[in-house]
């Protein structure tokens, strides 16, 4: 059904329905989502203290990713890792979509650093290494491969780039299989600024490759965001024979997977939970050589990801929960820690309009059902 019309701040939208989603079969990259966290609206607990999952929704989402053909890159920070998603609640996370993904023969790797570690003055070089291997450990356990996340207690506790080297160093060489290492920029995590020991990207660049060079048999890939394709392209033409890099860059991300005649990047991103049916069949027409129609198909989707994404680029997770809600997958617009509250009311109605113009409502019905109550509590007329 097509046609639904919602009224928004701005003026009303007519809501069509986009192609229905559908596998679409092998891709030439590989391409993981990293997925949210449905949390629990009727917990019993302090939501901006507390994280509740619904575990059953949860783990549906991620069925739904896998059954399109991506990987989960699980319990990231798109899952709100760093920003109300604990530890211990992480590990769970981490368990219980690891034993999905082996019994589904599915492709998964999940996040480990050392959040369960307070920055201070305090905090040493051995104490960021010993909550490294705790994580890792403890993933690996799990049964799943490893992200390396970026550490804000190794940011905090760092003198220079020699500290990355041996931290970075001592945890690949204890690693079962090849990790992707994440370096995640001060846009999305204002705590990470300085990371590899340097605020000048090009000079962390140079700390960073130097590490995998010496740990190259440990790093499957790196994805690095810091929304630049320019940084990430000339940071993938250094990387080592064998060691990927995996684009994270929300803005860039049709370019960046399809390359240029000295390579291309796989895909790590958050966009990929939202936008998750129009993106299988990008990586579908780009698989088949289908070029045209790749750039036809993932470009609508830019200015969507462009609008989640927009500085402040940490509260991202409040639009990609939104469209979940919207779609369908899950019953209300709650979010752990209370982040439904990050975004504007003129934000939310923005991302109807360029959702709906990017083809990603399967139900418009549906979606102007759901998006109702949300905009008439925030002020806004039926």
């Amino acid at each position: 059904m097509s046609g639904t019309v919602l009224n928004l701040p701005g003026g009303a939208v007519t809501l069509e329905a986009g192609p229905s989603l559908r596998a679409t079969g092998d891709w030439t990259r590989t391409a993981y989502a990293a997925a949210h966290v449905v949390a629990d609206p009727l917990a019993d607990a302090d939501p901006w203290l507390d994280a509740r999952v619904d575990w059953d929704r949860t783990l549906a989402f991620r069925e739904h990713l896998w059954g399109l053909g991506f990987g989960v890159a699980e319990a990231m920070d798109t899952a709100q890792r760093g920003m109300g998603l604990d530890w211990p609640t992480s590990l769970e996370l981490i368990r219980r979509s690891t034993e999905l993904a082996r019994a589904g023969g599915h492709l998964i790797a999940s996040g480990a650093g050392t959040d369960h570690l307070t920055p201070g003055p305090q905090v040493t070089i051995d104490d960021v290494i010993r909550a490294y291997e705790e994580q890792c450990e403890a993933v690996e356990a799990a049964g799943s491969r490893v992200i390396l996340m970026a550490s804000r207690a190794l940011a905090a506790a760092a003198k220079g780039p020699d500290d990355y080297a041996r931290v970075y160093s001592r945890i690949l060489s204890g690693l079962s299989q090849p990790a992707i290492l994440h370096w995640l920029g001060e846009m999305f995590d204002p705590a990470l600024e300085g990371y590899w020991g340097s605020r000048d990207h090009m000079a962390a660049m140079d700390t960073a490759l130097a590490v995998i060079d010496a740990n190259a048999a440990k790093v499957d890939g790196i994805k690095i965001s810091l929304l630049s394709a320019e940084k990430e392209i000339a940071m993938r033409r250094r990387l080592p024979a064998g060691v990927r890099m995996y684009t994270g860059d929300d803005f860039n991300y049709p370019y960046l997977i399809a390359g240029d005649g000295q390579g291309y990047s796989h895909a790590l991103l958050g966009i990929f939970d939202p936008i998750a049916g129009v993106a299988a069949r990008a990586l579908s027409h780009l698989a088949g050589g289908r070029l045209a129609e790749y750039g036809q198909t993932f470009a609508p989707t830019v200015p969507l990801s462009r609008h989640i994404f927009k500085a402040p680029t940490r509260f991202y997770k409040t639009g990609v929960v939104f469209m979940a809600y919207l779609n369908g997958h899950q019953d209300h617009f709650t979010m752990v820690n209370g982040q439904e509250s990050a975004r504007s009311t003129l934000h939310l109605a923005e991302i109807v309009r360029l959702a709906n113009a990017a083809g990603l409502f399967a139900d418009p019905e549906q979606v102007a059902a759901r998006a109702r109550p949300v905009f008439a509590v925030r002020g806004v007329s039926a």
